[in-house]
């Protein structure tokens, strides 16, 4: 009788892992982030990212994002793109601009995998504030603000970690709320 209690419980964790497993990765734009996918497999499900990665593709970095990294992105949402002035995105997705596009892209895109934590005890080290250098060559400081982790781009521009530590097979995904830019 305890084999087949033992075996019932098996079975009924067994039917529910992969949905606890899902759950340990956070919900983006209505779609599961599976730590199994790289960043653009994950990112394209996510109605929330349709702006950044249409941006991404006309940039031509959907093969670097897909590589094995690992990369930590800041990944604006589609209202942080609709914050920029009318027309903004447009211009930037034409061919004639692509360089311009790929850096402020790049900007939002540190090498390496950059967890929460990790940010956090960088700013900790750093009494109050990190500064990481991103894939673009740029500066982008980190700090706290009321409990949320800001960022401080090089134009004194800020965005906040809204979800933070979507785990992906080639690194990790922390979606802010602004678009964060270059100088």
């Amino acid at each position: 009788m305890k084999k087949i209690i033992v075996a019932a419980f098996a079975l009924v964790a067994i039917a529910f892992a992969p949905e606890t497993f899902a759950q340990k990765n956070p919900m983006v734009g209505g779609a599961a982030m599976y730590p199994t996918k790289n960043i653009v497999e994950n990112a394209v499900n996510s109605k929330d990212h349709t702006t950044l990665v249409a941006a991404v593709k006309a940039a031509g970095l959907v093969e670097t994002l897909a590589s094995e990294g690992p990369f930590t992105v800041f990944a604006p949402t589609n209202a942080a793109f609709d914050k920029l002035p009318a027309g903004t995105v447009g211009t930037l997705v034409k061919p004639e601009n692509k360089a311009t596009l790929t850096k402020i892209l790049t900007y939002h895109v540190i090498s390496g995998k950059y967890s929460a934590s990790d940010v956090m005890a960088a700013i900790k080290k750093g009494k109050g504030t990190a500064t990481f250098t991103t894939v673009s060559g740029g500066k982008l400081m980190a700090s706290v603000d009321a409990g949320k982790v800001k960022l401080t781009d090089e134009n004194g521009g800020t965005a906040y970690v809204t979800i933070a530590d979507v785990n992906q097979k080639n690194g990790v995904i922390h979606v802010i709320d602004s678009v964060v830019t270059p100088k």
